[in-house]
């Protein structure tokens, strides 16, 4: 568990060194062009009949200033230039690549089983054959589930895949019955889950409408990532699966605490209506639910207040090392960010990672 008293060294920690796995990379949203050689022949014809070019899924243009870091321009594009803008200079020992794609968003659940495949054929040749460093969350869709649980026994022996991607605001909370053979074939097989801030935008992303602007809405993730946790906990995902590890990426962290007290507090109240949920949720909360530090919400006490934090909502075993590259959330990536004390290092930026993900080698 975290301690409250912190003995912070001055002189700034670097991340090379640590031997880190970054958690939440970014490579570039691949085109049609891109995915045409790994569709069948049907889709082949389909992809242009259909005029399917890019397949975006934010809510706002991915070249705006606040989408990109203004020193990394273009360090996403491929494997070489992903390399020297971060692998190399930070010296990763590994990197999760996720494909945060529209793929996962499209109504047609043939067509979205088709464009995931594809994406991930994409990310292993042109990727992870590329760089023995780097990893990648694999794509399924959620709108066929039967499809979804083929491609996870596909790349089964592969183990760079190493965890299944969901996005955090879809058409259903993820809890639900329709999405378990997803979940037992991931961990049939090895995978993690890894909830990712952003939505399908299916429906407005908050409890009163559409947001008019780009603030709002992104405040508005905190609390799609504590829908997901609180519906994987209550539906009996977690109950079901108490090995499998949830990733909470770029949701920040500090909205953890008041789920948990809410979670608890009704449980204890209201708990025949759950009845598999037989431990207090603090307690699987603390043993399978994980957030990455980027963009990382800490108080403002510093090293001191962030232990603080983190012992309310479990443990700092419950931190992963990222940094959500090449997006931008300010500060000298190569540093360990001055709010997490430093004595965390080795293992939020290395050992938390190989206890969550099982098929993990590095």
């Amino acid at each position: 568990m975290s301690t409250l008293t912190i003995d912070q060294p001055k002189q700034d920690l670097r991340i090379a060194g640590l031997g880190a796995v970054d958690c939440d990379v970014h490579p570039r949203l691949p085109m049609r062009a891109d995915l045409m050689p790994y569709l069948s022949d049907y889709w082949q014809d389909m992809f242009p009949y259909r005029a399917i070019d890019r397949m975006e899924l934010v809510g706002y243009p991915v070249g705006t200033q606040p989408f990109n870091r203004p020193d990394c321009e273009g360090g996403n594009k491929d494997v070489s230039a992903l390399a020297k803008a971060h692998l190399d200079p930070l010296d990763l020992s590994g990197a999760i690549l996720n494909v945060v794609s529209g793929a996962q968003g499209f109504y047609d659940p043939y067509l979205q089983a088709a464009a995931c495949e594809a994406t991930n054929r994409w990310i292993a040749a042109e990727w992870l054959d590329r760089d023995p460093r780097l990893r990648a969350s694999l794509l399924v869709p959620f709108r066929h589930p039967e499809a979804a649980v083929e491609e996870i026994r596909r790349y089964r022996d592969d183990k760079r895949f190493v965890q299944v991607l969901a996005m955090g605001m879809g058409e259903e909370p993820l809890g639900r019955r329709t999405f378990w053979p997803i979940y037992d074939a991931a961990v049939e097989n090895g995978f993690s889950l890894c909830v990712h801030g952003g939505s399908v935008f299916r429906h407005a992303p908050t409890q009163s409408g559409w947001p008019s602007s780009l603030t709002e809405e992104m405040v508005h993730w905190s609390q799609a990532a504590a829908n997901s946790v609180a519906s994987l906990l209550s539906e009996g995902v977690l109950t079901r699966h108490p090995e499998l590890k949830v990733v909470m990426a770029e949701s920040g962290v500090s909205w953890l605490f008041a789920t948990i007290w809410r979670l608890c507090k009704e449980w204890r109240g209201i708990r025949l209506e759950v009845p598999w949920l037989k431990e207090s949720p603090e307690i699987v909360i603390e043993r399978q639910i994980r957030m990455t530090t980027a963009p990382l919400d800490a108080p403002p006490g510093g090293p001191e207040e962030m232990a603080a934090l983190m012992a309310c909502t479990g443990s700092s075993d419950q931190l992963l090392f990222a940094t959500d590259f090449p997006h931008d959330h300010g500060g000298d990536l190569g540093v360990w960010p001055k709010e997490l004390p430093q004595d965390w290092a080795a293992d939020v930026a290395r050992n938390n990672v190989i206890a969550t993900y099982p098929r993990l080698e590095l």
